[in-house]
């Protein structure tokens, strides 16, 4: 009768001949895996080489190398006349008899599952690593502009707080927190809302928001209308809840609602995706006119509309215009926004307003995802909303990304006057560049990263009527706008010439 040990070692064992790695580590590793879990107990006695190349059916000496593994890095202990036992590495205290020392893993977990699941294209990862030393966003902000020795007082400050810890072993949920309440006042007092927090959902980001409101909205096969060139991420989270999406034309005044009404049966519409100051990516401002005809339109057929508020923070010229859902008498309309822009990322939180009934459901989904939820930023924010911080950092920043845009403007005016067409946009921390003659923006962006510069393929925009980039400047400072614009000028005339 075969010793256990020998029974398990033919079972945990098996040599992939298919690989590079020399047998001998792979089954080293694999004993050593069994180490790891108990499998093989501290003080085993492991079968001699003879024994273990027969069990293995491999040469004795692989048998003499695989002992020699384990015992260089400390796994079992070879001992003169009696054998080799099982060890932990911290226990050994023979000298290493191996030659080599590989640094190899101990195991290497699955890549490949042993059971079927469904992989959502949809979901596909837009990201790409990148070593150019410069790269141009989307419109995101400079992480640099924001405030880390005040905030680091301010998080400390807010982790004091006595009544945290009572607020996290709260269990009910029915009393609104301090910062929903100062959220609602400050959502009040700069964007035209008359909110109380049973109209609010706070979440983690935008992109939070979106996900959770697809959910309580869409079912599988509804029509969801977006803008021809929209939101990219918003598509993908439309796309797994199993909409159907459909474009809309956008022109110099924005979304065009007629043509919604020329090609839509108003009855088969599910919502409408529509960004509130600035389409992305086009930076187009919706008109006055055609917000009312939108709001006509949900009122008399019944059709959600999502307005995503993405930008708000980031108006230069006159102010922002008022959200259509502060002017919502009919329960139409979900508003996505985000507060905190101006600071780091850690300290960005989204929030959805919408009528009570749609963010109680809303919670529901937020409970599954979130339940915990970040009180320490809560309490921070709510003192930085009452006590007119993030106005101030607010207010500072816009001067800053104000001036960023018109040097900007300048030194595309002295590369790129006669290749590109641009509107100088009143906010937004991204600009619209359309070529006037069509190029590659693919091979574009191959000459950029060739002179190190990067141009993410989610700012790039091409199809039979447009060429065209959205052109994030705001993680730029002037003195890296100015070297940016010249590298892309450089590869645009190496793309020419070539």
């Amino acid at each position: 009768m075969n010793s256990p040990v020998f029974d398990l070692l033919v079972q945990i064992v098996s040599i992939d001949k298919s690989i590079v790695q020399p047998a001998y580590v792979q089954v080293a590793q694999q004993i050593m895996n069994a180490i790891q879990r108990g499998y093989l107990e501290k003080g085993s006695k492991l079968p001699g080489t003879r024994v273990l190349g027969k069990l293995l059916n491999v040469h004795r000496n692989t048998a003499v190398a695989i002992y020699d593994e384990l015992a260089s890095q400390g796994w079992v202990n070879i001992i003169p006349n009696k054998g080799t036992f099982v060890v932990v590495p911290e226990d050994s205290k023979v000298k290493i008899k191996a030659n080599t020392q590989h640094i190899n893993q101990v195991y290497e977990h699955p890549k490949i599952p042993g059971f079927t699941f469904q992989q959502s294209f949809n979901l596909a990862s837009t990201k790409k690593e990148t070593t150019a030393k410069y790269s141009i966003s989307d419109g995101k902000p400079d992480l640099r502009l924001h405030p880390v020795h005040q905030f680091s007082r301010w998080y400390s400050a807010a982790m004091k707080r006595k009544p945290l810890i009572n607020k996290w072993n709260r269990s009910s949920a029915l009393i609104p927190s301090v910062f929903s309440t100062q959220l609602c006042n400050y959502l009040n007092a700069t964007r035209g809302f008359h909110i109380k927090p049973t109209h609010l959902l706070n979440t983690r980001s935008t992109e939070m928001s979106l996900y959770i409101v697809s959910q309580v909205l869409i079912n599988p096969g509804d029509l969801v209308l977006v803008g021809q060139l929209s939101n990219y991420v918003a598509n993908m989270i439309f796309q797994q809840s199993g909409a159907k999406i459909k474009t809309v034309p956008v022109d110099d005044e924005g979304l065009d609602i007629g043509y919604i009404k020329r090609h839509f049966k108003h009855g088969h519409i599910r919502c409408i995706y529509v960004c509130s100051n600035r389409d992305y990516p086009t930076t187009t401002t919706l008109s006055t006119k055609r917000r009312l005809q939108l709001l006509e339109l949900a009122k008399t057929h019944g059709v959600a509309i999502i307005e995503d508020d993405f930008d708000h923070d980031f108006q230069f010229e006159g102010s922002s215009m008022l959200p259509m859902a502060c002017a919502d008498a009919n329960g139409n309309i979900i508003y996505l926004g985000k507060l905190g822009q101006s600071l780091f990322p850690s300290f960005h939180t989204g929030f959805v307003v919408a009528p009570e009934q749609v963010i109680s459901e809303a919670n529901n989904y937020l409970q599954l995802l979130d339940t915990q939820g970040d009180l320490i930023q809560e309490q921070m924010l709510s003192e930085l909303i009452s006590e007119g911080e993030i106005y101030r950092l607010k207010k500072k920043n816009i001067v800053t990304y104000k001036q960023r845009r018109d040097a900007l403007c300048t030194f595309l005016k002295e590369h790129f006057d006669d290749i590109l067409d641009w509107q100088i946009p009143s906010g937004g921390l991204a600009m619209w560049l359309r070529f006037k003659k069509p190029i590659s923006l693919v091979k574009l962006a191959e000459e950029a990263e060739k002179l190190d510069l990067f141009l993410p393929k989610t700012i790039l925009y091409q199809d039979r009527n447009t060429c065209a980039i959205r052109f994030g400047y705001g993680n730029l400072n002037e003195e890296e706008l100015k070297i940016v614009i010249e590298k892309l000028k450089q590869a645009y005339l190496q793309l020419a010439a070539a």
